[in-house]
């Protein structure tokens, strides 16, 4: 089977509670089966502790999939079956820092039967939403900070030691308090599902083009907080309070700055980059959170599934951005 590869570092998240006025959106699921974690993260780990080789025709035999993708992710390696891929392994993951991050995390998240459940809640809002989707199997890795998310055939995982907390110690060493808010636990599984979202129905707009990036990032953000409602807008987003009532307080002149600028369709890489990066949209006012242009998308999105009632499966299929604009009579 042909392998596909997608890999997220960053997953940015979420804004505005939609008032559910779409009769084809499923509610939320909050008692469905739990959904397995392959504990991919625990086993690895044990190799590289002990450094004992013959662990690796276990993991192997246990995780072929898994080594491939994370080897492609992470270390840059086209096959486990290369020469020298586990001593490029255990070399990575020995280095002291990474070690002592990797045992934090799965020291943290040694019972993670909490994320089971929320992730079968999860999976099963999406089939109701998607029947055809197929479900995939879930793991864990650590990354370093790496690669967040990685998807292959059938296969989803994340990095669970992006997700230790703002206060983490390294993390304070490392990252601002703006990209912090979203290393946190509640985001452990809105990140796996907006993941196989992404992968399922990636991007097929262009990629300098901000209107098409606007709406497939609000597409992403609008379902995975209908799966999710009670996370708060501003959590999904990783945007403190004041800042989220910021955004909706000038949404108006926010949306006419990006067309006085001429920046919706104009095809810049550079400038339509600028709204999605996590550091503070200064370049639009010294007040703007990050992200930007995933806030504006999701508002643009909630108000064309309100206008006209589509279902989650014909948003996702609908790749034509200007179409969902003008049918959502965006006018902030």
């Amino acid at each position: 089977m042909k392998s596909k590869l997608l890999l997220i570092l960053s997953l940015s998240f979420y804004l505005f509670s939609c008032n559910g006025q779409n009769t084809h959106i499923p509610a939320a699921v909050t008692s469905a089966a739990p959904v397995k974690i392959n504990r991919f993260d625990k086993e690895l780990f044990k190799l590289v502790d002990t450094g004992d080789s013959t662990r690796q025709a276990e993991i192997t035999g246990g995780y072929p999939q898994m080594l491939d993708v994370l080897g492609k992710g992470i270390l840059n390696m086209k096959s486990p079956a290369m020469p020298g891929f586990f001593d490029k392994l255990t070399s990575y993951y020995s280095e002291p820092t990474l070690k002592s991050l990797y045992a934090d995390a799965i020291r943290q998240y040694d019972d993670v039967s909490q994320i089971e459940q929320q992730l079968g809640n999860g999976f099963a809002w999406l089939k109701a939403c998607f029947p055809s989707m197929q479900i995939p199997a879930i793991y864990m890795h650590v990354s370093g900070f790496n690669q967040n998310v990685l998807v292959g055939d059938s296969l989803l995982s994340i990095s669970i030691d992006k997700y230790l907390g703002e206060e983490y110690p390294l993390y304070q060493e490392f990252f601002y308090d703006f990209q912090r808010r979203l290393m946190t636990p509640e985001h452990i599984v809105p990140d796996y599902l907006a993941g196989w979202l992404m992968s399922e129905y990636p991007f097929e707009g262009k990629e300098n083009v901000l209107l098409d990036r606007m709406i497939y990032e609000g597409k992403i953000k609008y379902l995975i907080h209908q799966a999710f409602p009670e996370l708060t807008p501003e959590q999904l987003m990783g945007y403190t309070v004041a800042s989220y009532n910021w955004c909706k307080e000038n949404e108006a002149n926010l949306w006419k700055a990006i067309i006085e600028r001429k920046h919706l369709y104009t095809p810049d890489q550079m400038t339509t980059t600028k709204y999605f990066d996590s550091t503070p949209s200064v370049f639009l006012s010294s007040d703007a959170p990050g992200n930007i242009g995933s806030w504006i998308g999701w508002q643009i999105v909630d108000k064309y599934m309100k206008e006209t009632d589509a279902t989650p499966e014909a948003l996702m299929q609908n790749n034509d951005s200007q179409a969902i604009l003008t049918a959502s009579k965006y006018k902030p």
